[in-house]
């Protein structure tokens, strides 16, 4: 008996991973019940009755729950890095507005995807020691594209001489934070509280605030 009623089983993943409708159903469905009960306490069997499938018809698509795991957290990773770097390209060459920019869509795509932002937070430590490595590799790549932002306005001028690690830790942790509180509903609009904590990173970096700019469609 299927136990899809109070769940939904698209449209939290991004659009843009080449998944067919098969695949993004049972990534869909993992997703949540890992979310609501942890990887470990979630079965084969738990994801697939959720499905009104047989338990190996998970294998069509993957094989086994701990690959089910590591493509969700490479979807995650990968879908964050490309945002930063097509929001550095688009800022410009001003590190301010590369800032500004970087953060929006740090943020912001921890808004779009919360429940896949708060399991890769939570379950990457599940993964085993390649698959680990892979998304520490990924995850490596975004926290670069903020570091040689920061340096590259310090060399400026424009950023005080901060420790640059303890800023990209800094920003790193406010769009995980976010994902956990922030819903729809909520009384601050997605681009809002993307836009503000594009400012407080502004702060931190002591560049001077700047005005807020219209938000840019994804």
């Amino acid at each position: 008996m299927a136990i899809t009623t109070s769940r939904t089983t698209g449209g939290i993943l991004p659009d843009g991973q080449q998944l067919t409708a098969s695949r993004r159903r049972l990534f869909s469905m993992a997703l949540q019940l890992f979310g609501e009960r942890g990887y470990h306490a979630v079965s084969v069997r738990d994801i697939t009755d959720a499905l009104d499938q047989q338990p190996g018809a998970i294998y069509a698509h993957v094989s086994s729950k701990q690959q089910l795991l590591f493509e969700l957290v490479k979807i995650g990773l990968e879908e964050h890095r490309d945002r930063l770097r097509a929001a550095v390209h688009a800022a410009g060459s001003d590190p301010v507005d590369q800032i500004r920019e970087l953060v929006r869509a740090h943020v912001a795509v921890n808004l779009d995807y919360p429940a896949l932002a708060r399991m890769i937070a939570q379950e990457t430590r599940s993964l085993d020691s390649e698959q680990r490595e892979f998304a520490l590799a990924v995850r490596a790549e975004a926290e670069r594209t903020l570091t040689e932002v920061i340096e590259a306005g310090q060399r400026l001028g424009l950023f005080s001489e901060t420790d640059t690690f303890l800023a990209v830790t800094a920003i790193g942790a406010i769009g995980i934070r976010a994902a956990e509180w922030w819903t729809p509903g909520a009384p601050r609009t997605r681009d809002e509280v993307a836009e503000t904590y594009a400012q407080f990173a502004l702060r931190l970096v002591c560049a001077a605030p700047q005005a807020p700019t219209p938000p840019v469609s994804d």
